[in-house]
């Protein structure tokens, strides 16, 4: 299974979830989300294969997504305007991102995590 791993490092959440991936032995390609961040495409293809709302994506509890107001633009915005959005800026995409074969996960919870890699 090829994993793409799109983290932040300087996230301790992300840290976590990349130990949690060399501790059970998953190989991963890692991405810098701010750096590299997902296209309008990827994300658009992301979403699809993740069977998550687009709105699972945002980083709701960024300083960016707060100083855009984006809880509320978000409430009118089209799937389409969502997806420009996100990828604008990596710092408004949930992180870390596991992107695989089998789906998609949207930040680190063990117990998904682990029912996820099985």
């Amino acid at each position: 299974m090829s994993v793409l791993f799109i983290n932040y490092p300087k996230c301790s959440t992300c840290t976590n979830a990349r130990k949690w991936l060399e501790e059970h032995n998953i190989n991963f390609t890692s991405r810098h989300i701010v750096e590299d961040n997902p296209t309008k495409e990827e994300l658009k293809k992301y979403v699809a294969l993740s069977g998550l709302p687009i709105k699972k994506f945002f980083n709701t509890s960024g300083m960016l997504y707060r100083e855009m107001n984006l809880k509320e633009k978000l409430l009118n915005a089209t799937e389409d305007e969502m997806l420009d959005i996100l990828s604008s800026n990596g710092m408004l995409v949930k992180r870390p991102l596991v992107i695989a074969d089998n789906g998609v996960l949207i930040g680190f919870k063990k117990d998904k995590w682990e029912q996820f890699f099985k």
